[in-house]
């Protein structure tokens, strides 16, 4: 499966734009040198009162961009502000932030009802139905071109045609691009984001376990679909973040296009429905397949699928989870969705520091 997207912190921006009634700007970065607290790509949402959705730096430059944010909304003009602090005395900046990096960032108005603001949610809604979009950030231009345009092959925003050859370059290397366009003449400049698909998890099984799994991977930004054969376990109620479907296992290729999903979690506790599962998931091509329980019960299942049961191949996490030590439903949810977040982002899921022996 190609790449995939598991920062979805531009939905919590939007999100809590639906929320407000005030006018509100877009910062983002746009390009950044040596260290710094956030690349480009990172987003914040700045409202009129100054409160903040996302940091671009660890504290640092939040209160001067809400500053210069204000401007912007007073003007209705996009800006681009520039920070510098790869030198001892930053004092120039009058933010004293003692980091080593610089960062470009452009602050743009972003109106809850407006065409940017649209087109961001749609390209959004494009990456959790599993498809990419692009997202044109132009931050070197002349001031009627500055600003944030969103593309995906049923939307796109009026831009110069070049930059529009850019996000199309961009969906067809799958690849984040910087560089120059042309417009009359004129060389100006854009970052080009590739807007990955959102993975999207298929959990067989509604018992109660369910529900905390459901929960931390809907947390995560994630879309999951939930699926069962009992009728009082595929609530809204009981899992009112998820997309519900009721029905046998046995039709579960039927119900659901399950080629879309880049995980499936095994979990109905009911030993004919799980075998019923893994033969249907067994034919598709989801790249990681969970199954809960010990391995004994794993290889009951596998030694009943037969040769079909082969196809499953290395896909087949079981038990599933990371070795966290779970007890508890909620710990086991958390393990599997560690797991899953792992093997979404090509990690291996091991500490970050040096192993250390446990505790006696």
């Amino acid at each position: 499966m190609s790449a995939l997207r598991l920062d979805t912190s531009l939905e919590a921006l939007l999100a809590r734009l639906r929320d407000i009634t005030g006018p509100a700007a877009l910062a983002t970065v746009v390009s950044t040198v040596g260290s710094t607290y956030r690349k480009a790509g990172a987003r914040m949402l700045i409202e009129s009162d100054g409160r903040i959705t996302g940091l671009l730096s660890g504290g640092c430059l939040e209160a001067d961009l809400a500053e210069r944010a204000q401007k912007v909304l007073a003007t209705n003009t996009p800006a681009i502000v520039e920070y510098d602090m790869r030198t001892e005395d930053d004092l120039i900046f009058g933010i004293g932030a003692g980091c080593e990096g610089a960062m470009r960032i452009l602050i743009e108005p972003l109106p809850a009802d407006g065409t940017l603001a649209m087109a961001l949610a749609h390209a959004c809604a494009t990456s959790h139905a599993g498809r990419a979009a692009a997202i044109a950030v132009v931050h070197r231009a002349d001031e009627s071109l500055l600003g944030t345009r969103a593309y995906a092959p049923d939307i796109s925003q009026p831009m110069p045609p070049e930059l529009e050859r850019m996000c199309t370059d961009t969906l067809a290397t799958k690849k984040t691009t910087f560089g120059p366009f042309v417009v009359d003449g004129t060389t100006c400049e854009a970052w080009v984001q590739f807007l990955a698909a959102v993975p999207q998890i298929l959990v067989c099984g509604a018992g109660p376990d369910a529900i905390p799994l459901v929960n931390l991977l809907t947390g995560l930004g994630l879309p999951v679909t939930v699926t069962d054969h009992r009728p009082s376990y595929v609530t809204s109620a009981r899992l009112p973040t998820a997309t519900l479907t009721l029905g046998p296992a046995t039709t579960l290729a039927t119900r659901l296009q399950l080629n879309t999903y880049f995980a499936a979690i095994v979990m109905s506790h009911h030993l004919a429905s799980d075998s019923d599962y893994l033969y249907a998931l067994a034919s598709s091509s989801i790249p990681y397949i969970g199954a809960l329980g010990p391995r004994m019960r794993r290889e009951r299942l596998l030694s009943g699928l037969g040769e079909h049961g082969r196809l499953l191949g290395s896909r087949l996490h079981g038990p599933v989870g990371l070795d966290i030590g779970a007890i508890t439903p909620e710990a086991i949810a958390l393990a599997i969705a560690a797991e899953i977040h792992a093997a979404a982002a090509h990690r291996t899921g091991l500490p970050l520091s040096p192993s250390t022996p446990p505790p006696a």
